[in-house]
C-alpha cells in the first residue's frame, strides 16, 4: 500500500482535493518544494466573508517571515462570468490570516501563493466548496 507522504509526493506537493459539505470547517494540508502548507477556516464556510489561516513551516520550523496571498476563483460558465476574490494575507502570532468574500455558492478554485527568504513563489493550487 502507499504511504500518506507518498501520495502526497506522487501528487506533486499539491492539496488533496476533499468535498466539504456545507457548514464544516475546512483544513486541508500539503506539501511544496519543502514547505508544509496548512489552510483552516476560523468558522464553517458560508457565502460572503469567510476567515482563513495559512500555516507555513519547513523543517518543523514555523516560517513567519513570508508574503502569502491567496486568490479563490470560479471559471467562466454558461451565463456566469468569471469570478475572482484575491487578498493578502497577514501575520498574527506566526500565522496568516485572511479574509475572503465569495459572492456564491459552489465549488471554488484557489490558487496560495508565498514568497519566503529564498525569494521563489511558491503555489498551491485546490478547491472548496461554499
Amino acid at each position: 500500500s502507499i504511504s500518506m507522504k507518498n501520495l502526497i509526493k506522487i501528487v506533486l506537493g499539491f492539496f488533496l482535493t476533499f468535498g466539504f459539505l456545507h457548514a464544516e470547517l475546512l483544513e486541508q494540508n500539503g506539501q511544496k518544494d519543502g514547505f508544509d502548507i496548512k489552510l483552516t477556516s476560523a468558522k464553517a464556510l458560508v457565502v460572503g466573508k469567510n476567515d482563513f489561516i495559512i500555516e507555513l513551516s519547513k523543517d518543523s520550523k514555523v516560517v513567519d517571515n513570508a508574503k502569502v496571498k491567496i486568490k479563490f476563483f470560479m471559471p467562466e460558465m454558461p451565463g456566469m462570468p468569471y469570478m475572482e476574490s484575491e487578498e493578502n494575507a497577514v501575520l498574527v502570532d506566526g500565522k496568516y490570516k485572511v479574509s475572503v468574500n465569495v459572492p456564491m455558492g459552489g465549488t471554488w478554485q484557489y490558487q496560495l501563493k508565498f514568497k519566503a527568504s529564498d525569494e521563489v513563489v511558491h503555489t498551491v493550487k485546490g478547491s472548496v466548496n461554499f
